[in-house]
Parts: C-alpha cells; structure tokens; sequence
C-alpha cells in the first residue's frame, strides 16, 4: 500500500508501509521511518486525531528523524487508509474505544516492539492523545513518556452543542441510531470548508497542503462522526476523567494545549493536567486546535518545549543551529 505524496507534501525518504489485520479482520495501515540523524534516540509512535491520516504529517516525521528519532505511525481504524465499518465510508464510526485500545496494544506488539528501537516515546493529537491516555492507564505501558498535543480530554462547548449529549447519543444509540450523522453531518464537509471558515489552523500554506493531499486521493478524508461514535466517545471522556483513571496513569506526560481551541476544551485539559502526577502543561497562546498544522511561529514553540522535554532530542538540533 502506497503513501500519497503531492507536490507540496513529498513522502519522506526510506518509508516502509504496510498493513496489519486486527482481531476482528480490520485492516490497519502503518508505516515506520529510521532516523536520518548521526544520533538514535529511540523511536517516537505517533498519533494522530480523527479524521486524520500518515500523509498530514509528513512534516512533523521529517521533524523528528531530524532529532534522531525512528517514527512508527497508524491510521486509526475508520480513516485514513484503514478499513471503513460502514458501507458509506465517509462516516466516521467506531463501536467502542476499546477497539482502538486493541489495535494500538497490535500495533505495539507485532511491529513496534520487533522492528524499531527502543526507548519508546508516544507523540498523539486530539482523540490520538485521548486513546493514548487510556494505555497510560494499563498495568503495561510501552512509553517512556508521552507527549499530547491538544488532546480529547473533553469537547469543546462549541463542538458539543447538544445538552447531555452523552445521554442523548446513548439513548439514540439503544434505538438502533448508532449509524446515523449527527446532526447536520454530511459526507464532504471538507470540500466546502474554506481556510477562513476553518477552526483548526491559521497557517493557509499548511491548510492548502493537507487539502491538496484529499484532491489527490478523496479516499483519505473522512466525513462527520456518527450517533455511535459521539456515544463511544463521551462514555470514553467520562472514564478518563475519573479521578481512579487519573491516579492509575504513571507514564510522565507533558501535555500541550492551544489557546484559541474550538475543538477540545482547553480548560478541561488543564484542570485534567493539574490532577495528573508527573505531568507538565503549556498552553501555546494564539494556536488553534492542530498545533503541528500552525504557523511556523507556534509550531516552533512546540518543538522547544518537545526538545526540552525528550531525553537528547535538544543535543542534536543545538549542534545543527551551530554548524557542528
């Protein structure tokens, strides 16, 4: 299975793609990169968001081989270029987050561990740093540590219109709704948004590149959630914020947020970060949701916070900057 490479978005050199087949026959693509740096500093698993896939993160896999890191990276089962559970394959549709749970636990265990080089750091978006949080939580843990950019820890107000809209998607759920749009879903959301409309970036340039890998193959992108994804979700949101799941994550994590979020709640991840041991938080002010998907100026942010965090990761960009 190929990656799709466009003009403003080339694969990165040396990738080596390929599919897993899940438990319950889904077929998960992955891809992995060595580090293209003198330096091995172990390998970063990354993670992104819903809707998400490899090719939008070209960039940052080029960020971080340049660090000295190996880059494991998945699509989520239901986008990308993972298998679809639905005969219209624009909805964006899960049963239940523990399915991502088993697919991440597959993905570690069949080609993360045999293949890349160890120590292990997870690096997840949104509903990615949502679903990492949740092995945090395991007895077993694969990360050394995990960064989280902007993570699900609860919707934000804007996106979550819908008063007790656990209960309302559950109840829609048990009346055999589960596979339906949420309200005023649609399959091609993404051709009509324009970047003045969009809420998850302020950088047009990188707006454009990740539009311009969807025209090139429409098979990538993915349409609004669904009733059941909406349930599995917030019955998701509720456990990870118990204060027995907080306690029970020991992995030391650093979680970035974005100041101007109209997708996640940016309080609620801060009042989750203040209850978290060994955890460190930065609210990057003027980012919006995807903060690797911003301009160059918040992005650089992120990566001094990154380079002062991961063990050896700032060694190698402080050389460079120097000329050694």
């Amino acid at each position: 299975m190929d990656l799709v490479s466009t003009a403003r978005n080339a694969t990165p050199s040396g990738a080596r793609v390929g599919v897993f087949t899940a438990k319950d026959g889904a077929k998960i693509r992955y891809a992995l990169w060595n580090t293209t740096a003198t330096q091995r500093l172990g390998t970063v698993c990354l993670f992104g968001g819903r809707t998400e896939f490899i090719e939008k993160y070209f960039e940052t896999i080029t960020d971080l081989r340049r660090r000295g890191f190996a880059v494991a990276t998945i699509d989520w089962r239901g986008q990308g270029g993972s298998s679809r559970p639905l005969p219209n394959p624009m909805k964006g549709h899960v049963e239940s987050f523990a399915q991502f749970d088993d697919d991440l636990r597959q993905f570690m265990i069949d080609i993360v561990l045999p293949d890349c080089p160890s120590p292990y750091y997870a690096l997840a978006h949104s509903m990615g740093g949502h679903i990492i949080l949740r092995s945090a939580q395991t007895k077993v843990c694969w990360f050394d540590r995990i960064i989280l950019s902007a993570p699900m820890i609860e919707l934000a107000p804007q996106t979550s219109r819908i008063p007790a809209l656990r209960f309302v998607s559950e109840a829609a759920t048990l009346m055999g709704m589960s596979d339906f749009y949420v309200p005023g879903g649609r399959n091609d959301g993404w051709r009509r948004e324009t970047f003045e409309e969009n809420i998850v970036t302020s950088d047009r340039l990188r707006f454009e590149r990740t539009r311009d890998i969807l025209e090139t193959d429409p098979s990538l992108a993915l349409g609004s959630p669904t009733i059941g994804w909406v349930a599995a979700a917030q019955k998701s949101i509720a456990e990870i914020n118990a204060l027995t799941f907080i306690n029970g994550i020991k992995v030391p994590t650093f979680i970035l947020a974005a100041g101007n979020d109209d997708v996640v709640s940016t309080p609620a991840i801060e009042i989750f970060a203040s209850r978290l041991k060994s955890c460190t938080r930065v609210v990057i002010a003027g980012a919006r949701h995807e903060i690797l998907q911003e301009r160059d100026d918040l992005r650089d942010q992120f990566w001094a916070a990154f380079d002062a965090y991961i063990p050896g990761a700032n060694r190698e960009m402080s050389e460079r900057s120097i000329g050694l």
